[in-house]
């Protein structure tokens, strides 16, 4: 009997995430406090927006978006960050797999007095799902994304999965 409610429970949950939309799960794991662009509207944007990469280096080798700064997570480093982008005010786009690990990098951009921050809504996964360009460690355009673990590869629908 409590192997079965217990595959039950199981079961719900693992349908209950499947069945959750990009939406939900951002709104799950995240506040809001760094507002979204989109893929689309990213794609319009001229030059002059500096765009960083806050996933770890094995993902950034396998696919960035073009000129993306690698700044990570598990290490981020503001001091670094200044360094490379003195102007506070300069338009800064911070991306990750879906946009929860870009939120908590943004968020501490703006804790240091950067003030024109946003998140891309859905991250690499979803400007891949969109047809856009990835480059790879030699700056050649690749279909191979990192998809970050199995479970949130599902949001990858384009592209070529890596997890190594």
């Amino acid at each position: 009997m409590k192997k079965t409610a217990l595959y039950i429970a199981l079961l719900i949950t693992t349908v209950g995430f499947s069945q959750q939309s990009l939406s939900q799960l951002l709104k799950k794991y995240n506040t809001g406090a760094v507002p979204y662009i989109s893929a689309e509207d990213l794609s319009r944007l001229e030059n002059n927006v500096v765009l960083l990469d806050a996933r770890e280096p094995k993902e950034y080798k396998v696919s960035h978006l073009k000129n993306a700064l690698h700044v990570g997570y598990d290490d981020f480093d503001i001091a670094l960050v200044k360094k490379q982008v003195p102007n506070k005010k300069q338009k800064i786009i911070v991306y990750c797999s879906l946009g929860v690990r870009s939120e908590v990098v943004g968020m501490k951009l703006k804790a240091a007095g950067y003030t024109n921050i946003q998140n891309l809504y859905g991250g690499i996964f979803e400007w891949k799902n969109q047809n856009f360009k990835v480059y790879d460690a030699s700056e050649k355009e690749t279909e191979n994304i990192h998809a970050y673990s199995k479970s949130w590869s599902k949001w990858l629908l384009k592209g070529t999965k890596v997890y190594n």
